[in-house]
């Protein structure tokens, strides 16, 4: 939306040029502001899209369709309702909260990324950063806890406005700084800090109050963390499974696998498998467990990469059943819509394909760099028709003991070439008279 704030200001006297130049700048503000709205009211004429708030969903209000959706463990969180008093911090209550909180252990309720920035989370408000920016950052920094996984509490550090938590060590080198100093005189210089540690894989948390940290207890702290991390007694396996939607949280705690699941949802609802093996269907690798043996039920989970992409059943006397379908991909979801859409609204098609039918409608044209309707004079041209192909005839095979270098010796069946009238032919030979017979002279 574009608005106009005019302002009054006092008159004073100017010049016919001066007043002029006003006069056109207060015009050409108008105009521009014109299409400005304008452009404004044909591009909310041609699409308007919904962004939620709370999901980081995109809809088309138009359409009413999903344009992108986000992971649930990427969403924006539901804000806490902790009461706050408006008294500040003194220094003994803050000793007392970092002497409480220093060393806590708890569950990591959403992916904590590895990086200096960290996260931050208002208090009894929203997260920053969420939806796409909270997976770019995961993506960027990497992984440092996932959803279930055990973090510490390894440094607090309360400030004027806000609480800075360290997990499993902070994201940063001990003596950051430090680090980049030496000390010495002439050429021989010595760093500040020896030694090299090992690369940091925490995570940093930041607990933001609105103008001041107000006076707080251990317990008020931890329900304000709530959303990301959880300090109630848990096993592995509910700390994990609190992360996850209802129906998934409900297969892992029945030992129940489906078509979807990660190897990680897969050990904790069926634990280590009795059997793995790895083939190959075609040319794509996969590897399968196995869990069971007969005369029990036997299942075999084939993992692509790792997630689970076939469920195979196998009972004594029975038929194996198996499950493809995904059903976990679509739950992780925002929205929750299933991973696959039904096949009565489902259509796919690539781009510049066009639908023919081969018995009534004759095929496409091969592609031409000439415009629709142009000829060119190559096709004033008459072409001649088209005459039956005439194959070579075969020449004889030579002999096996003939000559290659020779020219061919002629058949046996073929008569020699009649003499030329020009040239002499070859002498003649007299016949031999009979014995008692003279020779004429």
């Amino acid at each position: 939306m574009i608005g106009l704030s005019l302002s009054t200001r006092p008159q004073h006297a100017a010049t016919p040029h001066a007043a002029a130049g006003v006069n056109c700048k207060s015009h050409l503000r108008v105009a521009c502001g014109c299409a400005a709205a304008a452009l404004l009211a044909a591009v909310a004429a041609t699409a308007q899209i919904t962004i939620n708030t709370k999901t980081g969903v995109v809809t088309n209000k138009s359409t009413g369709q999903t344009i992108n959706t986000i992971d649930r463990r990427y969403q924006q969180i539901e804000p806490t309702h902790v009461p706050l008093t408006k008294s500040e911090l003194d220094a003994k209550t803050r000793l007392e909260l970092i002497r409480l909180l220093a060393s806590e252990q708890g569950f990591a309720m959403r992916p904590f990324p590895h990086g200096h920035k960290g996260l931050t989370l208002e208090a009894n408000g929203k997260l920053a950063p969420f939806g796409e920016d909270y997976l770019d950052m995961v993506t960027a920094e990497g992984l440092a806890a996932k959803p279930g996984d055990r973090v510490v509490l390894t440094d607090v550090k309360v400030e004027r406005s806000r609480i800075v938590f360290e997990l499993n060590g902070g994201p940063d080198l001990k003596h950051r700084l430090l680090r980049h100093v030496e000390i010495g005189m002439g050429p021989a210089m010595n760093p500040v800090v020896q030694g090299g540690d090992n690369e940091p894989t925490g995570a940093r948390l930041t607990l933001t109050f609105q103008k001041r940290v107000p006076e707080l207890s251990g317990a008020e702290v931890k329900a304000l963390l709530a959303p990301l991390i959880s300090f109630d007694v848990k096993t592995p396996v509910q700390a994990f499974t609190d992360t996850l939607p209802a129906k998934l949280k409900d297969a892992i705690l029945n030992h129940h696998v489906l078509v979807g699941m990660s190897t990680e949802m897969v050990l904790f609802a069926k634990g280590q498998p009795d059997g793995k093996t790895r083939e190959t269907d075609g040319k794509k690798p996969f590897e399968e467990w196995i869990y069971g043996k007969p005369p029990q039920p036997v299942e075999f989970v084939r993992f692509d990469g790792s997630h689970v992409i076939r469920l195979e059943v196998a009972r004594m006397g029975e038929t194996p059943v198996f499950f493809t379908k995904d059903e976990v991909t679509g739950l992780l979801r925002t929205d929750g819509t299933p991973l696959e859409a039904g096949e009565a609204n489902t259509r796919v098609a690539k781009a510049g394909d066009v639908e023919r039918d081969p018995n009534t409608q004759a095929p496409a044209p091969p592609p031409s760099l000439r415009n629709p309707g142009e000829k060119l004079p190559a096709d004033n041209q008459e072409t001649g028709v088209m005459k039956p192909v005439q194959p070579p005839k075969q020449r004889p095979e030579p002999l096996p003991d003939a000559n290659p270098d020779s020219e061919a010796s002629p058949p046996a069946n073929a008569q020699p070439p009649l003499p030329d009238a020009s040239q002499p032919g070859p002498p003649r030979t007299q016949p031999v008279p009979p014995a008692g017979t003279s020779q004429p002279e």
